[in-house]
Order: C-alpha cells, then structure tokens, then sequence
C-alpha cells in the first residue's frame, strides 16, 4: 500500500476547518479509509495516528474550542 505524506493532509486542510472527527472524516473521504501515512519522522500511521501526531507537533490552529485548522507557520516546504 502507498503511504501518503502528512503535508497532503495539511495542504487540503488550508483555508478549512474542522473538528476533529469531521478532519478524520474528510481524511478517509480523500484518501480512503485504510489509507497509511508517513511524515518526515513517523511511518505506518493510520488517519487517527497521523491527527494525534499533527496535533502533538502543533502544527493546528485552534478556531474555536472545538474546531482547529492547519497552522501554516508549521508547515515544512520539501
């Protein structure tokens, strides 16, 4: 199976935002719902696992209390 770069998830994040099962949501709608993703220095995530780490590495915005969106200063460019 093809893993999909965490910035896919960020870059279709920009401009939107979401709770965080509406993002998981729209994660298994783009990218299906067995899609693996793989950042610069984690592999074999599935979308939860990927949230969880984006999250850790605060690379979200909070909107609201309940809704985040992709923090733009935190996206790596390579």
């Amino acid at each position: 199976m093809v893993s999909i770069h965490g910035h896919e998830v960020l870059q279709m994040m920009e401009g939107n935002s979401y709770t965080e099962l509406s993002l998981l949501a729209a994660i298994e709608q783009r990218f299906g719902k067995h899609a693996k993703f793989h950042t610069c220095s984690k592999t074999d995530m599935n979308a939860s696992e990927l949230i969880a780490f984006l999250k850790a590495k605060a690379k979200f915005s909070p909107v609201t209390n309940t809704q985040l969106t992709v923090n733009i200063q935190k996206i790596c460019h390579h």
